[in-house]
């Protein structure tokens, strides 16, 4: 559903194209497109080493986001505690957390990794998220979490120790679901909490929860704080934390995220 449409290939589009934010121009679009088209032809082509070939395809957006997550990981090395990743969908960064543990700390099976999302799109819309998101936005396929399970579990078996899974997927409203999950895991310390459910209530309900379960040097990742786009999320933050009361730090390449240790 378009929003504002721009009038050639050099200027900027707001939009949301299935039911995700774009800021991409008419002819980025163009580009975008032609690169899926390549890649839908030459997957079947790559052979064994797909999984390499097809980064041809990587844009630099992608790449970014890659190395913004290499660099975050490297920050709760020392600290002991679960990764929260509240806002999945499809698994990308799930993926990632999986593999950058099997690079970083490959033996700490401790750090196990949990996932919460309804992977039906946002179930909730508040009047402070601003009137640009809509309840189902950013949902996934149908029983999309178990296919998504499978793959984790491929990805943590190229990783030592495979036979204990250190991950989980938490399916529903995460306003709900993390007070079933902090009866479940009374032992569990956060070291790391990413928020990227984009809207202001799960944001403030989870946040304003899992605060007891942080120790100093946790790391809160946020994911749209400071978008105009979707100012829920900086809502939730500056009225459970405060926004004085925090140090954002950002990562060159990424233009919306930031992060904060928890107690620096």
């Amino acid at each position: 559903m378009a929003m504002v449409q721009g009038t050639d290939g050099g200027k900027e589009t707001l939009a949301k194209i299935g039911g995700e934010f774009t800021q991409q121009s008419l002819r980025e679009k163009e580009l975008h497109n032609t690169l899926f088209g390549y890649s839908q032809s030459l997957l079947p082509k790559y052979g064994h080493q797909w999984n390499i070939h097809s980064l041809v395809m990587m844009k630099r957006q992608s790449l970014s986001r890659v190395l913004y997550y290499n660099e975050i990981y490297q920050k709760i090395v020392n600290v002991p505690g679960v990764v929260c990743e509240f806002g999945v969908q499809w698994g990308a960064t799930m993926a990632q957390l999986i593999n950058l543990r099997g690079m970083y700390e490959p033996f700490n099976h401790s750090r196990k990794i949990f996932g919460f999302d309804t992977f039906e799109g946002f179930c909730d819309v508040d009047a402070k998220d601003g009137g640009f998101s809509s309840v189902g936005d950013y949902a996934t396929t149908d029983g999309y979490e178990l296919i998504l399970d499978e793959i984790l579990t491929i990805h943590e078996s190229f990783n030592p120790i495979p036979h204990i899974k250190k991950f989980e997927l938490v399916k529903g409203d995460a306003s709900k679901t993390i007070d079933v999950w902090l009866q479940k895991n009374p032992h569990a310390i956060i070291s790391m909490a990413i928020f990227d459910m984009d809207v202001y209530k799960p944001t403030r309900d989870v946040l304003e929860k899992i605060l007891p379960r942080l120790t100093k040097g946790s790391l809160l990742v946020f994911d749209e704080v400071n978008c105009p786009h979707f100012p829920g999320e900086t809502a939730a933050v500056s009225e459970v934390l405060g926004l004085n009361n925090i140090a954002l730090r950002r990562y060159p390449h990424q233009p919306y995220c930031a992060w904060a240790v928890f107690g620096g």
